[in-house]
């Protein structure tokens, strides 16, 4: 009965003539596990027939070149069962996700809880890290990329009346400032009385509490 052989796209084939070994690796991390190095028979029997012929050559000559033929089909078949066996012997430390059909390994890349690859179901609690650390950076950049005059233009400041003309000499105003660097008139209109501190009314010249001239 032929026996289908899995893992066929991460795997890495390290046979030699002399033996079979495999790696395989996981779809999502790339780590992975390499087998143990198994002894070819048909390869040794091969080697010690080359040997014999360099050393006598003739009929020990034809005599490799018929080993080579024979080695050739023995270690295929050699080379496919060493192949399922390695299998065999890594599965148990892979699984394959449902969701995309990835084989992940089950120690790095495994969600248990969700039944699912951790590209496909990845840890809240990374994500979550991961996300703040990145919001940090980018808050990090923005403030040290905003000028110490710019930062007034925050959003603390939008429902602040923005004047963008003096209206005591008219010079146009280059910044959210308090006082026109020009004529020194106070742009930000007080709005509690300096002496009794209750709220003013809009151009108010007394504090309508304690009658304070304004």
């Amino acid at each position: 009965m032929v026996e289908h052989l899995e893992f066929v796209n991460n795997y890495k084939d390290l046979s030699t003539d002399q033996g079979f070994q495999y790696e395989f690796d996981c779809n999502r991390c790339g780590s992975g596990y390499r087998t143990t190095f198994k002894a070819s028979i048909t390869g040794k029997i091969s080697s010690a027939l080359d040997t014999a012929s360099s050393l006598f050559g003739g009929i020990l000559g034809r005599a490799a070149s018929f080993g080579d033929q024979v080695h050739s089909a023995a270690w295929e078949r050699a080379h496919d069962e060493s192949f399922i066996e390695a299998v065999k012997e890594i599965k148990p430390y892979f699984i394959q996700c449902p969701r995309c059909n990835s084989w992940v390994c089950r120690d790095k890349c495994w969600n248990v809880k969700k039944g699912l690859c951790k590209s496909c179901a990845p840890d809240l609690g990374v994500e979550m890290a991961a996300a703040q650390a990145s919001q940090s950076v980018q808050e990090i950049w923005a403030n040290a990329a905003m000028a110490e005059e710019d930062k007034k233009l925050s959003t603390e400041y939008w429902r602040e009346g923005i004047t963008a003309t003096c209206p005591n000499c008219e010079k146009p105003l280059a910044s959210n400032a308090k006082f026109c660097p020009e004529c020194g008139y106070s742009l930000k209109p007080k709005d509690k009385c300096p002496n009794c501190g209750a709220k003013l009314l809009p151009d108010a010249k007394f504090c309508a509490e304690c009658g304070q001239k304004l």
